[in-house]
């Protein structure tokens, strides 16, 4: 009997055991499914995007923004364009000046540091930007060529002016990645030593969110940030935007409390 006991709670367990296994395939492929709805939810809105930042750039402004990027820079994942790290960049020189500011936008979704080269840097060519802020490579490396990149970024930087703002790459989060990623911070910072460019720490600054970050911060492709992401983002760049931004327009006396509070 004591045998027929102990079979009947082992043949038991092992029924919960698949029975909960069960469930939590179901749950990961339920997940798989949504991911991948999102996914194309997202791209359906690249054009949106696009074409929104182009008819922001006929906006006038006594500021002018120029940022070179990718998706991120465009905004997909965010409820809205403007809530893309460009978008709350631009807000806050807004803030921080009181002066009017239009934003060009050339960043491409999918863009890699070679395709910037080719695209974005011909248009950027004809612009006297006051700010500019570069954040691209994220897409390089999936099929990562530290040759080629190091050759991408330093056509970048040699045609930007020196008070550009660069971005080094996000975290990735997966450590196979973040071997590629490290690579290729230590390219860009490189690069943009020997130009003197100023280097934004974005990794450091995601890096910091840890599991808060990826489980709050991403869009519903689990690839691209959402509004709070993108406000990580912008994080990053603001102390040296508003140094730039202090630098065209100095302000004293309550201006200059104000803009202290802005950027605390």
């Amino acid at each position: 009997m004591r045998a027929l006991r102990r079979l009947l709670v082992a043949v038991a367990s092992l029924g919960v055991t698949a029975a909960l296994a069960a469930v939590g395939w179901q749950r990961i492929q339920a997940k798989r499914v949504a991911v991948a709805e999102g996914r194309v939810r997202l791209n359906e809105l690249l054009p949106v995007h696009s074409k929104w930042w182009r008819d922001a750039a006929k906006d006038p402004g006594e500021l002018l923004y120029v940022a070179i990027g990718d998706s991120a820079a465009q905004g997909i994942g965010a409820s809205a364009p403007k809530n893309s790290y460009v978008g709350v960049i631009a807000d806050h020189l807004r803030a921080v000046t009181g002066r009017t500011v239009r934003v060009v936008n050339l960043s491409v979704s999918g863009a890699t540091v070679a395709l910037a080269v080719a695209d974005q840097l011909p248009r950027f060519a004809s612009l006297q930007p006051d700010i500019v802020t570069v954040s691209i490579g994220a897409n390089d490396i999936a099929a990562f060529d530290p040759a080629r990149f190091r050759e991408g970024m330093r056509k970048v930087f040699a045609a930007v002016p020196d008070h550009t703002i660069v971005a080094d790459l996000p975290y990735f989060y997966l450590p196979w990645n973040e071997r590629k990623v490290a690579e290729g911070n230590r390219i860009l910072e490189e690069e943009a030593a020997s130009r003197g460019l100023t280097v934004v720490p974005l990794h450091e600054t995601m890096r910091r969110e840890g599991l808060r970050g990826a489980f709050t911060q991403f869009a519903e492709d689990l690839f691209h940030p959402n509004d709070r992401g993108y406000r990580v983002w912008a994080s990053a760049f603001l102390p040296a935007v508003t140094a730039r931004a202090r630098s065209l327009f100095p302000r004293t006396g309550e201006a200059a409390e104000q803009e202290e509070a802005l950027s605390a």
